[in-house]
């Protein structure tokens, strides 16, 4: 008999070591992940709850079942289902609470790395920042973290609220997801190399939302989930109470056949799943004239979201670790449609996403941002987008940024703000300036996001890319962005209350440096943060 060559030999050995390395046992599964050539692992579509389809439509999430044999984990696993979006788009499916583990490829079982868990946006309506490869953040760290990033239900799947829910099923359920994950890392990622005693959750607009929510869970009561938070344009929307969504839920009951039954909860999860979506749709909310461009939102339920979060923090009813917080300097144009030429049009749009909002505080933000000498010329725009863009901007996104640095100052805890000012040619002509969560392509990579980056982040602003990953690694790293900073950038100093103290780090391609906020727009955001609770953020 032919004995096997000593090279089959060695290589039929490397082949079962790399599978068995590369095989993770979560006691209800094993998964294969993936080892590439560049030092990383990767397990793609791990679910970390059972199907929320049928009795679990509109329920909180369980634990996945148990499932025999060994699954691969090549693949991402379906986003969760939009809004507004029918047919069903291709890719999404009820059935998607998954995640996406990338950990370096080395002694994972002895290894406690720290672990970055990124929550991505959407408005609660849509998974908009799914699938985010780890790569370019485990590489800029050195091989020293693990990153985990993961799906959660948006629009009336996560986020259906009414009488009916709160008795029969779960509200808020797409924030239960994302705890469900983080008790999942818990209990899991140290077999990925993770340290669950060193966790910092990170996130752009709904997911840095979910961030301040998160902080402010229950209370503030702490559960040693995470230990420090970055958040990207925190996202401050109206929030209703469940007795106030009342009329989601009826509305939805009535479009989809549903009113004539006794149990109109069980009529809703009986629905089959095209049937659901077809009336997936936005409508105007209380006292409003349009639909707000994002429908669905976590409620007020006095449970997980107790009260609005500008009183929560306000009030000291938040979890006490190191932040990042901060904003670009154009958030609300991607927003704001270009089409606005005047003021009446302008006040119908902020009207829309803040019903609540009165006359005098409408009249007050025109003054503050809509006068005619603020009008500005831009390419198939009306003279009004920008300065209603400025103005949304400020109220949803700038300000809150501020308020919640604030808040953390004053509690004693490092708190650290930024001014995201990296400018692309194309979108400064455009008048889309440095839009929305832009900063996403410099953190993660540009070839790393799924999106479209702009081409400037491939040639002229290549060079904040370095800058920004060194920051968010060092701050996963050691719950503080200069320790590990890229050689050559500029200390981040934290932010302050004390006197004129309001300094935070603006961000762009060469001249990267403190600055102190403007007093325009303090005096600005002192208003907008005055009446923050008044417009129901």
């Amino acid at each position: 008999m032919r004995l096997p060559s000593l090279t089959l030999v060695i290589c039929l050995a490397q082949y079962v070591e790399c599978f068995r390395n590369v095989t993770v046992d979560l006691g209800y599964s094993q998964y294969r992940g993936q080892a590439l050539a560049n030092g990383i692992v990767q397990w793609l579509g791990i679910r970390y709850a059972a199907p929320p389809v049928g009795s679990l439509r509109f329920a909180a999430p369980q634990d996945p079942e148990r499932k025999e044999g060994i699954q691969t984990a090549l693949q991402h696993g379906p986003l969760c289902i939009p809004t507004d979006q029918y047919p069903i788009p291709a890719g999404t499916s009820e059935d998607c609470l998954f995640l996406d583990v990338y950990a370096p490829n080395r002694g994972r079982n002895a290894s406690k790395l720290p672990v970055f868990v990124f929550i991505q946006g959407g408005g609660f309506n849509a998974d908009s920042n799914a699938n985010f490869n780890g790569t370019g953040l485990i590489q800029a760290s050195k091989n020293g973290i693990v990153v985990l990033n993961f799906n959660y239900r948006v629009g009336p799947y996560g986020f259906l609220s009414g009488a009916e829910v709160l008795k029969g099923g779960s509200v808020n359920n797409g924030l239960k997801d994302q705890i469900k994950v983080l008790q999942w890392v818990q209990s899991h990622i140290s077999k990925f190399g993770g340290d669950p005693k060193h966790v910092v959750i990170g996130g752009d607009s709904a997911g840095a939302a979910s961030i301040t929510l998160l902080l402010s869970a229950y209370g503030g009561e702490d559960q040693g989930l995470f230990h420090a938070a970055a958040a990207e344009s925190q996202s401050f929307a109206t929030m209703l109470t469940a007795n106030e969504s009342q009329f989601a839920y009826n509305n939805l009951v009535i479009r989809t056949g549903c009113a004539s039954e006794e149990d109109t909860l069980s009529c809703l999860r009986e629905l089959d799943t095209a049937s659901l979506q077809r009336q997936n749709i936005g409508t105007p909310l209380p006292d409003a004239q349009k639909p707000p461009l994002y429908f669905y939102a976590p409620s007020i339920d006095g449970d997980l979201v107790p009260d609005y979060t500008y009183r929560q923090f306000s009030q000291g009813h938040f979890i006490k670790v190191p932040v990042i917080f901060g904003d670009v300097t154009n958030e609300g144009t991607t927003f704001v449609p270009k089409s606005i030429s005047s003021v009446g049009e302008a006040d119908t749009f902020i009207q829309s996403q803040f019903p609540a909002i009165r006359l005098d505080q409408l009249a007050k933000i025109n003054h503050l941002y809509l006068a005619k000498d603020q009008t500005i010329s831009f390419p198939n725009a009306g003279l009004y987008w920008r300065p209603t863009s400025n103005a949304y901007g400020e109220l949803r996104y700038n300000c809150p940024g501020i308020a919640m640095s604030t808040a953390f100052s004053q509690a004693g805890m490092k708190s650290w703000n930024y001014h995201y000012a990296v400018q692309d040619p194309d979108y400064e002509a455009s008048g889309e300036g440095v839009y929305h969560v832009v900063e996403l392509n410099a953190i993660w990579g540009p070839q790393y996001v799924s999106g479209t980056p702009p081409t400037s982040y491939f040639t002229s602003n290549a060079a904040i890319i370095p800058v920004m990953q060194g920051y968010w690694t060092s701050f996963i790293k050691s719950f503080d962005p200069n320790l590990y900073r890229y050689p050559g950038s500029p200390e981040w100093e934290t932010w302050s209350d004390d006197g004129d103290s309001h300094r935070r780090l603006f961000i762009r391609t060469n001249d990267t440096k403190m600055e102190m906020v403007p007093l325009d727009q303090r005096a600005r955001c002192d208003y907008l943060i005055s009446i923050g609770i008044a417009l129901q953020q």
